[in-house]
Parts: C-alpha cells; sequence; structure tokens
C-alpha cells in the first residue's frame, strides 16, 4: 500500500509536468471514454501559455522529467502505433544530449573496470568528446600487439544511471497498469508490454558487453557489404560499464554540405542507406534500430559507417518473410497477395475478410505508386496503416512496429541526401534476392529439411510428453475444486486493481490541479 501511494504521488507529478509542457496535446479525445475525456479536459487546463515556440511539447516534458524519461521517450519514438505519428516525429528530435560528469569519475569507472590505473590502459585519455544521460564518449590511443598505435572511442557508464532508471521504471509500470484499468481498448497497444521491452532494452543496454556482442555480430552478418561497414568493438578493453570500439574519422550524414565537399555521392549514399537497412531486416534478420543522422558516416572511401548498438532489432524468419512478401506485394500492386500474407501470419483475426482487407491495403498503396518519389511520405503511409490495424482488430507486434518506425527515419536519412530517392525502386533489388533465395526452389529444399528435422524431434520426446501429460491431467483432476477457489481469488485481486487503479487516475488529476494554483 505504501509503495503504491508513492508511485502515485510520483505518478502525479510525472502528470502535471506533462499537462504544464502541453505533452497531452497529442491525445486525441475523440478515441476516449467520457470520463478520460473529462480527466484530459482538466489536464489541458494546466497548460503554460505560449508553448508554441522551440522544442515540441513532448521533447519539452520529458526533458524536464530526467534522463530516464528522455530515455523512454526515444524509445517511444520507434512506436507511433502508441503515440501516434506526430507525437513519434515530435519524439524523434529528443536531445539525449546532458552536461558530461567530470574526468575524475570517468576514470575511476574504468580503472574500477580493469582494476588497472588508466596510464597502463591507455598511452593517452582525453576529455569526455559527447555525452548522454547514460554515458559519455571519450578518445583514447593504445599500441596494439604489433606495436602500431590506434585510436579509440570510449564509451563510459554514468555513474547512479541504473539506479535512477529502476526507480523511475517502478512509477511507469505504475502509470501503464492505470492506463489498462481505465482504458481496456488500450490493452491492443500493450501499454504494460511497452514497459517491460523498454526495461529490458535499456537495462541491455547499460550493460557494454551486449552492445559489444551487437557490434560484432552486425560486422560479422555485413562483412561481405561492399557500402556498409561497422566499427570493431576492441574486447580487451570493454566491461559492463566501459566499452572501447574503434574510433570513426568520418562525415556525419545530416551535413550533406561536407559531403559534397569531400567528393562523395550522395544519391549513392541515400541508397546505400535504404538498401543496408533492408539487407540487415529482411536477410539477417537483425538491424540497427537507431539509424538516426548522428549514428551514421561516411569514412574517406565513401563507404557508410554506424556507430551507436543500444538499440537494436531482430526478426524471425516468419517475420522476415511476411516483410519481404509486404513490400514485394507493394511494389507489384498486389494487394490482395499483401492481404493474404497477414491473414496466414494471423495478424488479422478469422473473422475479418481477406478481399476486404485488400481494399483497405489498396488505400495505401495506390497513393503511393501515383505520385513522384519525392512527393510519397512514409510517415502518412504508415500513419494510415495502423488506422487500418486498428480498424481490423490486429493485435501489435512490437518488432514489426519497431522495423516501420526505423524505415521512417531511414527515409528521412535518405531524403536528406537524395530528395527525388524512390525508396520502392531501392527496395526492389534487396527484395527480390530474399524472396528468390528463401522461398524458391532451394529455399523451399531448405524449409522441408528444418521441418523434417522438427519433426523428428517432436517424435523423439513424443514418449516423454505423453507422460507428463498424464500427470498434469491427474493432478488437475484431483485438485479441480481447488483450483475453482483459486480463480476466484484471482478474478478478487483484480477487481481490487481495477478499483485502485481508477482511483489512482483520478488522484493524479485532482493532485496535478491542485499544484497548478498554489
Amino acid at each position: 500500500m505504501l509503495g503504491a501511494i508513492v508511485y502515485l504521488i510520483r505518478g502525479a507529478g510525472v502528470g502535471f509536468v506533462l499537462a504544464r509542457e502541453g505533452g497531452l496535446s497529442f491525445i486525441d479525445p475523440t478515441e476516449l471514454p467520457p470520463h478520460l475525456r473529462f480527466a484530459l479536459k482538466l489536464g489541458r487546463m494546466l497548460e503554460r501559455p505560449g508553448l508554441g515556440a522551440g522544442a515540441g511539447p513532448l521533447q519539452r516534458a520529458l526533458t524536464r522529467l530526467g534522463p530516464s524519461y528522455v530515455k523512454f521517450g526515444q524509445f517511444l519514438a520507434t512506436r507511433p502505433d502508441i503515440v501516434g505519428m506526430n507525437a513519434a516525429l515530435d519524439l524523434e528530435k529528443l536531445q539525449d544530449r546532458v552536461p558530461p560528469f567530470p574526468q575524475e569519475q570517468a576514470i575511476r569507472v574504468v580503472e574500477a573496470a580493469f582494476g588497472k590505473p588508466v596510464r597502463e590502459l591507455f598511452l593517452s585519455f582525453s576529455e569526455p568528446v559527447a555525452a548522454a544521460s547514460i554515458a559519455q564518449v571519450h578518445k583514447a590511443h593504445i599500441l596494439d600487439a604489433n606495436g602500431v598505435e590506434r585510436v579509440l572511442a570510449v564509451k563510459i557508464m554514468r555513474p547512479g544511471v541504473r539506479e535512477r532508471f529502476q526507480r523511475d521504471l517502478q512509477v511507469m509500470r505504475f502509470m501503464a497498469r492505470v492506463v489498462h484499468a481505465l482504458s481496456p481498448k488500450a490493452e491492443r497497444l500493450r501499454p504494460r508490454d511497452v514497459v517491460e521491452i523498454l526495461a529490458r532494452s535499456v537495462m541491455m543496454e547499460m550493460d557494454f558487453r551486449l552492445e559489444a556482442a551487437a557490434m560484432s555480430e552486425l560486422a560479422q552478418n555485413t562483412k561481405d557489404d561492399a557500402d556498409f561497414r561497422v566499427p570493431k568493438p576492441e574486447w580487451e578493453l570493454t566491461a559492463r560499464d566501459v566499452l572501447s570500439s574503434e574510433w570513426i574519422e568520418g562525415i556525419r550524414l545530416n551535413d550533406r554540405a561536407a559531403i559534397v565537399a569531400a567528393g562523395h555521392d550522395p544519391k549513392a549514399l541515400g541508397l546505400a542507406v535504404i538498401q543496408s537497412f533492408l539487407r540487415q531486416a529482411i536477410r539477417d534478420g537483425f538491424f540497427h534500430a537507431d539509424m538516426h543522422p548522428g549514428n551514421l558516416f561516411v569514412d574517406a572511401s565513401g563507404t557508410l559507417v554506424a556507430v551507436d548498438f543500444g538499440i537494436m532489432g531482430r526478426l524471425g524468419i516468419m517475420e522476415r518473410r511476411f516483410l519481404a512478401e509486404i513490400l514485394l506485394g507493394f511494389i507489384l500492386r498486389d494487394y490482395k497477395r499483401v492481404a493474404q500474407v497477414h491473414f496466414e501470419a494471423g495478424y488479422v483475426p478469422a473473422h475479418h475478410s481477406v478481399e476486404d482487407f485488400a481494399q483497405a491495403i489498396r488505400a495505401i498503396g495506390e497513393p503511393i505508386h501515383q505520385r513522384r518519389a519525392d512527393e510519397i511520405s512514409m510517415a502518412k503511409v504508415l500513419t494510415l496503416l495502423f488506422d487500418i490495424t486498428a480498424l481490423f482488430d490486429m493485435s501489435t507486434r512490437t518488432e514489426l512496429v519497431m522495423l516501420q518506425k526505423t524505415m521512417v527515419v531511414v527515409e528521412g536519412v535518405s531524403r536528406s541526401l537524395d530528395p527525388q530517392l524512390d525508396m520502392w525502386t531501392g527496395a526492389e533489388p534487396v527484395v527480390r534476392s530474399w524472396i528468390a533465395r528463401n522461398l524458391g526452389p532451394l529455399g523451399r529444399i531448405e524449409g522441408a529439411g528444418r521441418a523434417a528435422l522438427t519433426l523428428s524431434d517432436v517424435v523423439t520426446d513424443l514418449p516423454d510428453l505423453a507422460q507428463r501429460l498424464r500427470r498434469i491431467l491427474v493432478r488437475l483432476d484431483e485438485s479441480g475444486t481447488g483450483d475453482r477457489k483459486a480463480l476466484e481469488s484471482i478474478a478478487r485481486k483484480e477487481r481490487r486493481r481495477a478499483l485502485w487503479s481508477t482511483a489512482a487516475l483520478w488522484a493524479i488529476a485532482v493532485g496535478a490541479l491542485v499544484m497548478a494554483f498554489r
């Protein structure tokens, strides 16, 4: 009970800051039940006047709330299905920049990680060159085993950041439960799952050994790609709180003038961004999910180089097939096939009609083909797609939404280099190559081989499975009465939780009003 009160007070503070900075303006009241429309109206009364200038409202609010909420906002920027496309675009500009922590603290973190003085680890170790909410980066020099001097980027964890994130995460979990209790329709968007995915993502991001592993895996996947590369991690100088990797000298992709001045071809780079991302997603099933211009460079040879591997996406073979067939269906204007793929994957409930869904998909695809490449906005396409998914009761697939949002970012980066870029034409060779390899004769033979191995494993396990099933049935038969009582107890607890969550939202609204008029 005491914990719930603490989370309620903290949640009220979060709601107040969101309201004051205009963060509630993105919520569409027509989608809310009457009691939430009234709560939203009360919240909008708290907005400060003159919020139109400068940063967007969500940027301002989350920056005020602190590093954990900045990270949460960056994660929500990949989930336009939850916050809406306009809010996602606002959050996309959220800057994760904070003042660096002192050099002495950074040195203590490094020395604690490796048990040696910094002077024994590096020839030189610079002041911080960049700082964010979770870590900051230093430039260092080492001598390798051959006596050759090399330059490293050394990323160091900000002291105390894990503890603060855990505290803020409890408030986020509480607020997700409140949203679920007050708006059952929101369960389609899985707000509680979103918070848990954020928790796993950030906790993995806070272990730099895992980021180094992601860097290494992506480097291995793309080692034969002529137009894309990944810096190499320095494993001997990497620990949970320290990540050392190759220093990248290059031009950021948001500096088009410098790219042209250096003699690089912006159009070729724009195409490389699109095709590199699609190769990662479709061919490898493992993609960089934070490909904004600050994380992409072009080196002296004209090769695209990615950095910062804290946010990665992963797709299984079925999701990759789903993506490839949908992209090819849009390219060929085969909307019925696009619809059938959704039904085959189980993404659209069976009570809907394939033909009706194909008609809705046509509403997305035809405007694409009737406009010039530079007139097509993937952001608008995805907004319409999310509207259609709601209309056809499609449950959110987190990995696909992250992929879709990354496509919007990638498209924006590519268009900044080549405003006339046709994303669909650029995508077609990658998509066709994957389909020919995986859905053609060779792919079908390999698929049949995998299926045969799976079937043989199942047959081998049948006796053990039968014994387990028999034991379970016996236990169920013996404890039928106890199970009913347990289910009734769970139902009572859920009703009490819903009641408390309803009271919590109203307490947040009233508390915010009281604080506003002090």
